[in-house]
């Protein structure tokens, strides 16, 4: 997008209209910063935003849709455009208005305001005000700065009443006002804190880290959507851990995931200790946010321990142990998931990566062979990168040559997957043999029979009784037909 044809446009509306809008928050701060800004600017108008955005959307001549907020006397602009499908011959149905669009970024323009809100909800009643007043209400100094929109672009002077330079120069996240009051009226600013702190590599000013403890119950007004949006913006910054060590010690963690922070602790029975599975899961996840950028991937790493505070024991001669964690993980994972309103789908994702993020090892201990590599293989599906990067990323020892031997053991593997995978055909695994033609051999109509015999069928493929053939199933198949078949019989005669 052309940033200086926006700047242009709302520059000549502002003039027309003989209104003054400025440039505020996170794209000034990154300007400052010198860092790459974040596609999405918010513009405060010094009169109505709403009102000026749709002057905007009058006189911008690309594409884009406005939505407008006239509860909040705000508006967005949403840049888009139009996806190239391809269509060379449509069908009758084709509705040329559902044409897919493609989001390039948005501005938001809101008008000058400040905010009164009621102590049992986030919901403010909103008020015009003047500029320096409405950046007081800013979340932190360093997003409470403003830039006016000039001829030529942003203007030089930085409207900068809080010293928000000064804590970018110190690298420090502080409240434009009292932060009691602040987090007070909107909690979600305390997981707000956490979350700059770990993008910028920021320090929490003193009085705002002991206001979080202090109104880290007030969290409890936010819903849960919105927790888990912010929260997840969290895990996306390059450190996490940074970001989650301030939940954790603050208390605000506890508010909303208490499972993860049960995995804080060492016990010790005759001498013998166990690793703090809260420090290891911290780490685990910024291993794999080196690795990648997908934050459901690094949620999964998160809770890939969260079953062992349930299943911890001291075993003789074997020492703690966390005996099928992944298990009551997979639980967990589910019950925090509905909890934080996630989607069944990505819910289920993560529950598959707990639940199988031990299995890569055991086949080490193993020593590899096909059998249970192939059930790796159709149980993960498209998931099994995502899985080998956390197993990958689960190793945090601080030995080299200990980290240099278990990431080549998985190189191994990686290896021993692609030979299973080409040998076997295994991308698209089903029993060559289907449902439909076992009940026409055993003259059997749908029911948990077919099944029955189908999933044998698999399971005979996956531990190497048989080839991944349709002629070599079908034969095998034969020679377990009637065992099923007296079964049912037997079933009717009682």
């Amino acid at each position: 997008m052309n940033i200086k044809k926006i700047f242009s446009t709302i520059h000549q509306i502002s003039k027309k209209e003989k209104v003054d809008v400025h440039a505020v928050g996170g794209y000034v701060r990154d300007l400052l910063l010198g860092t790459k800004n974040k596609a999405d600017i918010d513009f405060v108008v010094v009169g109505s935003g709403l009102e000026f955005a749709k002057k905007f959307a009058e006189n911008w001549d690309e594409e884009g849709t406005l939505i407008e907020f006239p509860d909040f006397d705000t508006a967005r602009f949403v840049f888009t455009r139009t996806m190239d499908l391809k269509v060379e011959e449509p069908e009758k149905n084709f509705d040329e208005n559902q044409i897919k669009k493609e989001k390039l970024f948005e501005i938001e323009f809101a008008g000058a305001r400040t905010e009164k809100y009621e102590s049992n909800s986030r919901k403010p009643q909103v008020v015009s005000t003047d500029l320096q007043t409405d950046l007081s209400r800013r979340d932190f100094t360093v997003n409470a700065m403003a830039r006016k929109v000039g001829a030529t672009g942003l203007s030089k002077k930085i409207e900068d009443y809080f010293d928000g330079q000064k804590d970018l120069e110190k690298k420090i996240i502080r409240n434009p006002l009292n932060p009691d009051i602040t987090f007070s009226e909107d909690p979600l600013r305390m997981l707000r804190a956490a979350r700059f702190a770990s993008q910028l590599n920021f320090e929490i000013d003193k009085k705002t880290y002991q206001a979080i403890k202090t109104n880290k119950e007030r969290l409890k007004i936010i819903s849960a959507e919105r927790i888990q949006e912010e929260f997840f913006k969290l895990l996306s910054t390059p450190k996490p851990s940074i970001g989650l060590w301030i939940l954790y010690e603050t208390g605000l963690l506890q508010e909303f995931l208490p499972e993860v922070c049960d995995l804080w602790g060492v016990d010790e029975v005759y001498g013998h200790t166990h690793k703090n599975n809260l420090e290891h899961t911290f780490k685990v996840v910024d291993n794999l946010a080196e690795r990648s950028d997908k934050k459901l991937l690094r949620y999964a790493a998160l809770m890939h321990d969260i079953g062992k505070p349930g299943t911890k024991q001291f075993v003789p001669k074997r020492g703690w142990a966390f005996d099928m964690h992944e298990h009551l993980g997979r639980k967990i994972v589910r019950d925090i998931s509905k909890r934080l309103r996630m989607s069944k789908q990505d819910t289920e994702y993560v529950a598959k990566l707990v639940r199988w993020h031990q299995q890569p090892i055991a086949l080490m201990d193993e020593g590899i062979t096909d059998s249970p590599v192939r059930r790796l293989v159709v149980n993960l599906q498209d998931d099994l990168v995502d899985l080998l990067t956390l197993c990958r990323s689960d190793i945090t020892t601080g030995n080299p040559k200990k980290l240099e031997k278990r990431l080549k053991n998985y190189d191994i593997l990686e290896s021993r997957i692609a030979e299973v995978l080409e040998k076997d055909k295994l991308r698209a695994f089903n029993s060559p043999v289907r449902g439909e033609e076992i009940m026409e051999l055993c003259n059997l109509k749908p029911g948990p029979t077919v099944g029955r015999i189908k999933k044998a069928l698999e399971d005979a493929i996956l531990d190497g009784e048989v080839q991944n053939d349709y002629e070599k199933v079908k034969e095998y198949f034969f020679t377990i037909k009637d065992e099923y078949m007296q079964s049912v019989q037997e079933w009717e005669k009682n």
